[in-house]
């Protein structure tokens, strides 16, 4: 069983087996969010799928809040610690054990710079297989080939999937995206937050329905249950 908190946008935690795994921590700069006070958010772990301002604008306040471990990239990794934060890890495409599980940094077909301009790596997305349960976030991307290996990393028991198009798949995609990968069941997040990326929930919901596919839209700072 997995927790899932979403906070807008791409950024979310899971608890899973007691860990708290917080995503791409993007909030006080989104427009949908009126107030929202970074210090209440507790992780154990950062993990960054690319740099973009919109994935990593409060990483920096809440790392040095949380004391979280940082996963990223080792150009961002090498920008965190520039910055004057050191509990970092650096990565690329690849897998990697830590306390929670087994982590598989897979391609994202995207783009990543820093907030002062410098290249931030590889765009990618997460697999996370642990004792408890499985999931695939694929971070920002178009719909890829690559996605059709990931069920030899993981059976998984959800995907957390972009859905708003224009700069990501689309819901459209998402499905396609879900039979690549042998996941039925899909939380969608990069939606709504700018005008480029709003959808239309009932459609998207009904699209999902009519190929036999679940799709949660998560609320801002709601909780819900991922169970299997």
């Amino acid at each position: 069983m997995m927790e899932f908190t979403y906070y807008g946008h791409s950024c979310f935690l899971i608890e899973i087996d007691g860990n708290k795994i917080l995503f791409d921590p993007f909030i006080s700069g989104n427009p949908l969010i009126e107030e929202f006070y970074l210090s209440t958010i507790k992780a154990d772990y950062i993990l960054i799928s690319h740099g973009h301002e919109d994935h990593i604008a409060d990483l920096m306040e809440i790392a040095k809040n949380t004391k979280a471990l940082v996963i990223a990239t080792a150009e961002i990794a090498d920008w965190v610690v520039n910055q004057g934060y050191e509990n970092v890890h650096p990565i690329n495409f690849g897998s990697k054990s830590f306390p929670f599980g087994d982590l598989y940094f897979v391609p994202a077909a995207h783009s990543s710079s820093l907030p002062d301009g410098s290249y931030g790596g590889n765009p990618g997305g997460f697999v996370v297989k642990t004792k408890n349960g499985a999931f695939y976030y694929a971070g920002d991307t178009c719909l890829t080939m690559d996605m059709q290996l990931i069920p030899l990393y993981a059976d998984l028991d959800w995907a957390i999937l972009p859905i708003g198009g224009n700069f990501t798949m689309d819901y459209k995609d998402a499905v396609h995206c879900s039979e690549f990968i042998k996941c039925d069941k899909v939380v969608g997040v990069h939606f709504d937050t700018f005008g480029f990326i709003e959808i239309n929930h009932e459609h998207a919901k009904s699209y999902f329905n009519e190929k036999g596919k679940k799709l949660v839209l998560p609320e801002i700072g709601k909780t819900v249950t991922l169970s299997k």
